[in-house]
């Protein structure tokens, strides 16, 4: 029984960490590696100066503001109602299909890549956001960090996999039977979203919905239950001070995480660098990835899970310094190396600390404030980077200033006290428990 027990639990794990490996190809092809430079050097080629840069900084911008509205509502109606992988379906097929529409954009046509970057980004967005909610679902208490890190290498093993293939494809065109560059391009703009598709399967076939934390005798409708269960949060919100404390920290440090994501390419076109080289060493990231997010999950049983993460942002930081002197390719290669040894880490354990401190009744909806901070961090970031962009006419002062956000988040996470967080979450899951009894 016990073995029986054991193979179904790894069964569960294992199709909810596939959910990495399929929408990951997204987080490497389309946001990191392949589109930026390609929006930069076609999409937005005609376009003066570094004025592509610009405006892609802004697209991301603006899709992370929308989903970062969205999702605490979002989340709130689906715990009430018990839909998570209902609403994760319908956001993945968001975005499915808006990446698989960036094959239409060609030269000058910067503003429909705009438009469906976008779209395709509020997809991706939503989504992760009723995956990561699933994660105190299906994981043990013991092992949280584990399967967290595992979701992420599996993340870098099928992005990193799938970007090789695309990465072949740009350099080799004719030997996939594709007439140029620019078409093997946005062909592998279409095998994103293929893949994404097809890999997304094991979770919705074996991870189980978890329970509506909603009374549906009460017939209360799940919009207008979900909407007051957002208010009674934030009416509580005093219940949350370590988790909420930990959310500011993580908004501040990811900032720079995911502007050095989402920017590091277009920052590589704009000083020079080619295309080739460019996304070769973010596949490297990947690949580095891989064993560096596993090493993360047992340097956290180790070490405990804040200094994981104190170690990861302490590496960010010499890496944003030295992105202000990168010059040549090679150097490019280097910091994209660096990078494959903490990214991975610092966002899995970020991820699996705070499910800890997360009220199982309320995962999605607390998952969703998760969100708004890397939105909110997903907003400044680019911003900034631009706007210091246009006006210094170079990113290079862009690049070193997220050190800023580095050290901030760092400062401010050393007061998180995590196990009154979790004294905190088990106090609300016991008031749950007892509250319909209680009717």
């Amino acid at each position: 029984m016990h073995e029986l027990r054991e193979k179904a639990y790894k069964k569960v794990v294992n199709a909810w960490c596939m959910y990495d490996w399929a929408n990951s190809a997204f987080a490497t092809t389309i946001m990191a590696a392949v589109l930026p430079p390609f929006y930069s050097t076609v999409a937005g080629a005609t376009l003066p100066g570094n004025l592509a840069t610009v405006y892609w900084a802004y697209t991301t911008s603006i899709a992370l503001l929308i989903g970062a509205v969205m999702a605490p509502i979002l989340g709130a109606i689906a715990d009430f109602a018990g839909i998570k992988k209902r609403l994760l379906a319908i956001f993945a097929g968001i975005g499915i299909l808006f990446t698989g529409l960036l094959y239409l954009v060609s030269t000058g046509d910067w503003l429909k890549a705009s438009v469906f970057v976008i779209l395709a980004e509020i997809g991706f967005g939503g989504s992760i956001i009723f995956y990561d909610s699933l994660l105190p679902h299906i994981a043990r208490p013991q092992d949280i960090d584990q399967v967290s890190t595992r979701g992420y290498a599996m993340g870098y093993l099928g992005g990193g996999l799938l970007l090789a293939v695309n990465l072949a494809m740009i350099m080799f065109p004719k030997v996939f039977g594709l007439p140029n560059t620019e078409m093997a391009i946005r062909v592998s703009f279409l095998t994103v979203a293929v893949w994404w598709a097809v890999f997304s399967i094991p979770l919705f076939r074996y991870v189980p919905e978890p329970p509506a934390s909603g009374d549906p005798s009460l017939g209360v409708n799940p919009v207008v239950g979900g909407f007051r269960r957002l208010a009674q949060t934030f009416h509580d919100i005093r219940r949350y001070r370590e988790l909420t404390k930990f959310l500011v920290a993580f908004w501040l440090y990811n900032d720079g995480i995911g502007t050095i994501i989402k920017m590091a390419t277009i920052y590589g076109a704009e000083i020079g660098i080619g295309t080739t080289d460019l996304v070769g060493a973010l596949l490297l990231t990947q690949f580095v990835g891989v064993p560096f997010s596993i090493l993360f999950g047992r340097l956290a049983r180790k070490l405990g899970t804040k200094p994981s993460i104190f170690l990861a942002l302490g590496v960010y930081t010499l890496i944003s310094i030295a992105g202000y002197f990168m010059s040549t390719a090679w150097h490019f290669w280097v910091l994209a190396g660096a990078v494959g040894l903490v990214q991975g880490g610092s966002q899995a354990l970020s991820r699996s600390l705070f499910g800890t401190m997360v009220p199982k009744t309320k995962t999605a909806e607390f998952f969703g404030f998760y969100d708004i901070s890397s939105k909110i961090a997903g907003i400044a970031g680019p911003f900034l980077f631009g706007v210091v962009g246009q006006l210094t006419g170079s990113s290079r002062l862009s690049i070193i200033s997220l050190i800023v956000f580095f050290i901030g988040g760092m400062l401010l996470l050393t007061t998180v006290n995590v196990e009154e967080g979790r004294r905190a979450a088990r106090e609300v899951e016991l008031t749950a428990a007892v509250a319909p009894a209680s009717r």
